[in-house]
């Protein structure tokens, strides 16, 4: 470490302990040609992820930009925001344990659809209907039946969990 003073790399470390938490190394810091005494900090280098989109380009994770396609997809249902909020981490935090730098974009959407379907039917197919490009009726049909069969089978058994 340079001196700020008069730029030499001849230092020792006085004290050292936790700081922010424990998300950095506080370190005093005394210069062995000029003896000024100076403070560094030790951190863990974070690396933001960042979005592979469909054209290639590559863009900055944004957790509110996932939070406010979940929000439209929810708009007027009965799913509260905090729900969501908690939903928008956990996509986020599987981002980041499952991808070292980058995601596709499909990924991301998918991990919001999973959320989605856990959180409120319609929102997952109006979710799905966007992130998908649905052309006509028939795309929607399909995405509905899955649905439609697991509702059906917790309707014939009582102890069954219903959907949303």
């Amino acid at each position: 470490m340079k001196c700020p003073r008069c730029k030499q790399d001849n230092d020792r470390v006085v004290d050292s302990r936790a700081a922010a938490d424990g998300g950095a190394i506080r370190r005093r810091r005394e210069c062995l040609e000029c003896f000024l005494r100076y403070t560094t900090y030790e951190r863990v280098e974070d690396t933001p992820l960042r979005v592979i989109k469909k054209s290639g380009e590559r863009v900055r994770f944004e957790r509110e930009r996932v939070l406010a396609g979940m929000m439209r997809a929810c708009e007027k249902l009965p799913v509260s925001t905090e729900d969501l909020e908690r939903a928008a981490a956990r996509v986020e935090a599987r981002c980041q344990e499952e991808h070292d730098r980058e995601v596709p974009s499909s990924v991301i959407g998918a991990l919001v659809m999973e959320e989605l379907k856990a959180l409120h039917h319609v929102a997952y197919v109006r979710f799905a209907s966007v992130y998908r490009e649905f052309k006509d009726i028939s795309q929607f049909l399909d995405e509905l039946h899955p649905i439609l069969e697991t509702q059906r089978r917790g309707a014939a058994d009582p102890s069954a969990k219903h959907g949303a």
